[in-house]
C-alpha cells in the first residue's frame, strides 16, 4: 500500500502538468484543423439612376429686416408693442411728444391762410391794372409792378404750402409705425427716453421670418467639376426638380419643409474661393430663426448608369487608392484599384475600376488574397436596428445572459 504522501506528491504533479498545457495554449485535443475554402458574401454590381446630390452648410438669414429709427427728435411718451410678438406693417410703435410739432404745423397753416388772403388782392389789382394799361388809364409801369406782385404772391403761397407740407409730415412721424410686417425684438428705449432724428442706435428691429432665406457656400472648383461633369454627359440635368433644396437642422433632424434655390451669386469670394447660393424655405411655425446654422442638400443631377457599391466592400492599400476584390469566373479574388467620386448614403459612387456584372466581395476580405480560390454566398445588408430596438432586446435578455 502506497504511503498517503506519494499519493499528494502524484496528484500535484498531474495538476501542474495541466496548468502547463493550459497555460501554453495547447488544448488536449491539439491544434485545431487547417481551414477549407473561404466563403465571402458578394453582390452584383449593376448600373442604377442615382439623383446626386451636394450638401452645403449655410446660415439662415431673415426674408426681410428693418432697423426702426426716429426721423424727429423729442421725448418718447409711450411704447405700443411687446417685445416679441407680431407686427403688422403701419403699426404704431411708438409715440413722440407731438407738442411742438403740432403748433409749427398751425403756425405754418395760418401763414399759408395769410399768403393766400394777400394773393388774392395781388390778384385783383392786377387785373385792373391789366384793363386800365389797355386805354392807357395807367402807365406800362404801374401795371409791370402789378403783375410782379401778383407773381410774388403767388411764390410766397406755394412756399407757405410747402412749411405746411414739411410740418405735416414732421408731426405724423412723431407716431413711429412699423415699416414692414415680421417679429419685433426688444424694445432700447423706455418712456420718457429722448430720442433724436436718424440716431445710430434703433429703437427696436423687425425680422420678418415666414419665408426666410439660407445662404449657403460652395467652392467654384466644386461649380466647374459640375459643369464639365454635364459637358462630358456623365451627369445630366434633373429637370423641375432641380431648384428644389432640403434642409439639414443643427440636431441633425431634417426640416419637414422643402424649400426652392433662388439664385447663384455671379463673383467668388476671393478670400474663401467660394461663392453663395441663396435658398427660400417656408417657415411658417418660425422654427428657423435668423443664424440657425443648418445644411442644405441640393440636388446638382442625375447619373443613369451610376455604379454604387457598400462602403464596406471598398478598402485603402498601402498608397491610401481605393481598392476591392472580385471573383472572377473560375471563383478566384482579383483585386481592383478603383476611383471614386462621392459618398452617397452607406454607398461609394465608383468613376473606375468595376463593370456592371462584376461580383463585388462585400464581406470575408479578412483572407482575401489576389488569387485565392473562394466559396460564394449572396451578400444582403443587415438592417438598422433602431435605439428602441436594441433596449427591448436588452431588457428581454435574462440575466447574466450577457456574460
Amino acid at each position: 500500500m502506497r504511503p498517503p504522501l506519494a499519493y499528494g506528491l502524484t496528484f500535484a504533479a498531474a495538476f501542474a502538468s495541466t496548468c502547463l498545457l493550459v497555460a501554453c495554449g495547447k488544448p488536449p485535443g491539439g491544434p485545431p484543423p487547417a481551414p477549407g475554402t473561404p466563403e465571402v458574401g458578394i453582390v452584383t454590381v449593376q448600373p442604377q439612376r442615382v439623383a446626386i446630390t451636394t450638401e452645403l452648410p449655410g446660415r439662415t438669414v431673415p426674408f426681410l429686416i428693418a432697423d426702426v429709427r426716429p426721423q424727429v427728435g423729442g421725448i418718447v411718451k409711450a411704447r405700443k408693442f411687446r417685445e416679441g410678438s407680431d407686427v403688422k406693417a403701419g403699426e404704431a410703435l411708438y409715440q413722440i411728444d407731438p407738442a411742438t410739432y403740432k403748433a409749427t404745423y398751425d403756425s405754418n397753416v395760418a401763414a399759408l391762410a395769410k399768403a393766400q388772403a394777400s394773393l388774392r388782392t395781388t390778384r385783383l389789382k392786377a387785373e385792373r391794372y391789366k384793363e386800365l394799361v389797355a386805354i392807357k388809364a395807367v402807365s406800362q409801369q404801374d401795371y409791370d409792378d402789378a403783375a410782379a406782385l401778383l407773381q410774388q404772391g403767388e411764390a410766397d403761397v406755394a412756399s407757405a404750402k410747402a412749411n405746411v407740407e414739411t410740418s405735416r409730415i414732421n408731426l405724423a412721424y412723431a407716431r413711429i409705425d412699423a415699416p414692414i410686417s415680421g417679429r419685433i425684438g426688444k424694445s432700447t428705449v423706455t418712456p420718457g427716453a429722448l430720442v433724436t432724428a436718424s440716431q445710430s442706435t434703433a429703437l427696436a428691429t423687425i425680422q420678418q421670418l415666414d419665408p426666410i432665406y439660407v445662404d449657403v457656400t460652395q467652392p467654384s472648383a466644386a461649380v466647374l467639376q459640375l459643369k464639365q461633369a454635364m459637358g462630358r454627359g456623365d451627369l445630366q440635368k434633373s429637370g423641375a426638380n432641380a431648384a428644389k433644396v432640403q434642409l439639414m437642422l443643427e440636431d441633425g433632424s431634417a426640416y419637414p419643409l422643402e424649400g426652392k434655390l433662388e439664385f447663384s451669386d455671379v463673383t467668388v469670394d476671393q478670400n474663401t474661393g467660394a461663392i453663395t447660393l441663396r435658398a427660400v424655405f417656408p417657415n411658417p411655425k418660425a422654427d428657423l430663426l435668423p443664424g440657425m446654422y443648418v445644411r442644405a442638400v441640393l440636388q446638382e443631377g442625375v447619373k443613369e448608369q451610376a455604379l454604387m457599391v457598400p462602403q464596406q466592400a471598398v478598402s485603402r492599400d498601402s498608397t491610401g487608392k481605393p481598392m476591392a476584390y472580385v471573383v472572377d469566373a473560375q471563383h478566384k479574388l482579383q483585386r481592383r484599384v478603383l476611383e471614386t467620386e462621392r459618398a452617397v448614403g452607406d454607398q461609394w459612387l465608383v468613376r473606375s475600376g468595376l463593370r456592371a456584372g462584376d461580383k463585388l466581395v462585400v464581406d470575408g476580405q479578412q483572407r482575401a488574397a489576389p488569387g485565392v480560390e473562394v466559396k460564394t454566398v449572396q451578400w444582403n445588408p443587415k438592417p438598422k436596428t433602431t435605439g428602441t430596438e436594441t433596449a427591448k432586446a436588452a431588457l428581454s435578455q435574462p440575466a447574466g445572459a450577457a456574460n
